[in-house]
C-alpha cells in the first residue's frame, strides 16, 4: 500500500530476470579509470609516449573506436534490441563487427579510453585500463554471458564457440 492506501502492483518478477543485471552502466567504469588516470597523471606525470607519435597513435585508436561503435550500434538498431545491459535482449546479434569479437563495444571503449590516455600521454591512464577491463570482465561480461545463455541457451553458446571474447 502506497501513503494513500492503494494497493501497490508489484514489479512482475519475470521482467526483472529478463536482463544481466548489471546496476552501473559500464562507460562509466571507463570514465571512472581514465579521470582517476589522468588525475595522478597531473600530479605525477609520466610521460611514455614519444611526442612525434602521440597524436597519430591516438587517431589511430579513436579511429579503431569509430570502427567498432558504428556497426555495433547499427545491429542493436538493426534488431531493435535495447543496448542497455539492464534492459531485457530481444535478438541475438552475432554477424558483422559481432562476428570479429563478442564485445565490440566494449572493445571499442577500450580503444577509446587509450586514445585519450595516448593523446594525454599518462602512463597512469594507460596502466588503469587493466583493473578497468578486469572490473568490466568480471561485472559486467561475466553477468550479460550468463544472463545471454539462459536466455539463448544453444544458440549462444554455438557463438561463444565460434567467436572470440575480444579478439
Amino acid at each position: 500500500m502506497d501513503v494513500f492506501g492503494r494497493k501497490r502492483e508489484k514489479p512482475d518478477a519475470s521482467l526483472a530476470e529478463d536482463s544481466a543485471g548489471v546496476k552501473f552502466p559500464p562507460p562509466f567504469i571507463y570514465l571512472i579509470g581514465l579521470i582517476l588516470g589522468l588525475i595522478i597523471s597531473r600530479y605525477i606525470p609520466v610521460r611514455v609516449i614519444p611526442t612525434a607519435i602521440v597524436w597519430p597513435l591516438g587517431i589511430v585508436l579513436l579511429i579503431a573506436w569509430i570502427a567498432l561503435w558504428v556497426p555495433a550500434l547499427a545491429s542493436f538498431f538493426r534488431v531493435r534490441t535495447p543496448l542497455p545491459p539492464n534492459k531485457p535482449t530481444s535478438a541475438l546479434v552475432t554477424s558483422g563487427v559481432f562476428g570479429i569479437t563478442r564485445n565490440p563495444l566494449y572493445l571499442g571503449l577500450v580503444a577509446f579510453y587509450l586514445a585519450i590516455a595516448v593523446l594525454a600521454n599518462s602512463l597512469w591512464a594507460i596502466v588503469l585500463i587493466i583493473p578497468v577491463v578486469a572490473i568490466v570482465k568480471v561485472a559486467v561480461i561475466a553477468r550479460e554471458e550468463r544472463y545471454l545463455e539462459r536466455k539463448f541457451g544453444r544458440e549462444y553458446t554455438d557463438y561463444k564457440q565460434r567467436v572470440r571474447r575480444w579478439l
